[in-house]
């Protein structure tokens, strides 16, 4: 059965759309009130920008892998889980990706690349011992749904424009202390770095949360993606409880090891001492939990 939605439901996906026009709104009042107090050159800070963005566009999955320590391995060095990947890849209608395997006993996953056609799935070794093969499935299923929505492209973009604000106010604000442009004609004598700075700080915090709430949604929908795709999102439900549950039980240093990856993964490992739900890339693990009961029950599946 060919699943074209990948758990974009219509209340997912206006919540994306809403929060990254409210994400593009903020730096185009950013870049206006900049240039309202600054004559900075643009254009060099936009090709700056644009390659940087290239760069980090064409290169995710490489950097990814590498970040995270994960190797690449052949079918004859982990048989069973190309096979399951390659069996999830053909019911949702993917490209089989790139299989990778990181040494750790944290358990956990990720997924990278900027297209379905240039993707990577890493799994831990923790995560492969101590599931079962449904459960891994499931969390499978979840990262092969970022692949499908094309989410790092998304959070390329949202990255792109959070970078041309940083950029710009460093710019300026080197500018307006060191190029002779200490005070503003048009503002009463306020210095323009401080005006730059107190610009910048309001736009940072803001854009953050707005990415987060962006990176939240994203794991809404891969979730629902692995409902539809294995049909039975209590087996993602368990994984999700169990990784949670081992996670805490893991000794802090090991999690330092690979609190890098911790936007990627499926469950952070900042999820052991995190209890602020406004800087947290994940949604809460209870709502979670409650969203795939409510699709499991629309598909008559048995909820415990």
């Amino acid at each position: 059965m060919k699943r074209r939605s990948y758990g974009r439901d219509a209340g997912l996906t206006l919540r994306i759309l809403l929060t990254g026009s409210l994400l593009g709104l903020l730096y185009v009042v950013f870049a206006v009130v900049l240039f309202n107090v600054l004559n900075v050159g643009l254009v060099p800070l936009i090709l700056i920008v644009v390659g940087l963005a290239f760069f980090q566009y064409f290169t995710s999955d490489k950097l990814a892998l590498a970040a995270s320590g994960a190797k690449v391995v052949e079918r004859d060095q982990a048989p069973e889980l190309h096979d399951m990947i390659e069996r999830l890849c053909a019911m949702a209608d993917l490209p089989k990706p790139r299989v990778a395997i990181i040494d750790t006993d944290v358990p956990n996953a990720f997924a990278t690349g900027r297209s379905p056609k240039h993707a990577a799935v890493a799994v831990t070794r923790g995560l492969w011992q101590r599931l079962e093969p449904q459960e891994v499935e499931g969390v499978l299923a979840h990262e092969l749904s970022h692949v499908a929505n094309r989410d790092v492209l998304i959070m390329t973009v949202a990255s792109f424009f959070a970078m041309l604000a940083g950029l710009l106010t460093r710019f300026g604000l080197y500018g307006g202390m060191f190029g002779g442009g200490g005070r503003n004609r048009d503002n009463n004598g306020v210095p323009v770095w401080l005006i730059i700075l107190l610009v910048s700080v309001v736009t940072y915090f803001l854009s953050q949360i707005l990415i987060l709430a962006i990176s939240r949604y994203r794991e809404f929908a891969a979730d629902r993606g692995s409902a539809l795709i294995t049909g039975a999102p209590e087996h993602l439900m368990s994984a999700l409880q169990k990784i949670t549950s081992d996670i805490f039980r893991i000794p802090t240093q090991d999690l330092r090891q690979v609190e890098t990856m911790n936007a990627f993964f499926i469950i952070p490992t900042s999820v052991k001492n995190s209890a602020r739900t406004l800087f947290m890339t994940h949604p809460p693990l209870e709502k979670r939990l409650e969203a795939l009961a409510e699709i499991a029950r629309e598909m008559g599946r048995p909820v415990a």
